[in-house]
């Protein structure tokens, strides 16, 4: 009998620990979504292509040909209206002949403080890849809430890359 109530107790602490540490599923709200069919809205057009038989999505995707270590300047998003959230810049890349890394910058400007950086240097590409999901995010805290965001592909040597599916997400904390 002490035995049951024991085991009891037990489930039911495990049950309650668990439902407390649980987070619910968040889904990401897209803010902003480019295209890979046109150079509509591109910053940067130099070393820039539409190419319309290597795609993930669309029509087409962003061909840059990289002859020597370079930032591409893809996008500029304006004011945006999000703080005390996870701002994630996505974007799917492929690769070929890469000699160095390639990788995912945003830079987001807030008025009065500056520009502060988020890197993907950890998810770096070089060589020859299939399309790579890739991702970084900005943590945003209560009252910070960028008036720009810049969407960057650093190259940090020579190849072709290709960009498509470019995303730019509100993630909960």
């Amino acid at each position: 009998m002490k035995l049951r109530i024991l085991v009891i107790l037990v489930c039911v602490l495990i049950a309650g620990l668990m439902m407390s540490c649980s987070r619910p599923s968040a889904k990401d709200v897209v803010i902003k979504k480019y295209s890979g069919d046109s150079l509509d809205g591109i910053i940067q057009l130099s070393g820039i292509e539409i190419d319309a038989r290597v795609k993930s999505e669309g029509k087409g995707s962003l061909k840059i040909s990289l002859t020597e270590p370079s930032v591409i300047c893809l996008f500029e998003t304006g004011d945006l209206d999000i703080e005390e959230a996870t701002l994630v810049y996505q974007a799917k890349l492929r690769t070929e002949g890469i000699q160095g890394r390639v990788y995912l910058e945003m830079w987001c400007h807030f008025e009065g403080k500056g520009e502060f950086f988020s890197r993907g240097l950890d998810s770096a590409l070089s060589g020859t890849n299939n399309w790579t999901s890739m991702e970084i995010p900005s943590f945003l805290k209560a009252g910070e809430n960028p008036d720009n965001v810049k969407l960057n592909v650093v190259g940090e040597g020579t190849g072709t890359v290709w960009v498509d599916g470019i995303r730019l997400l509100k993630r909960p904390l």
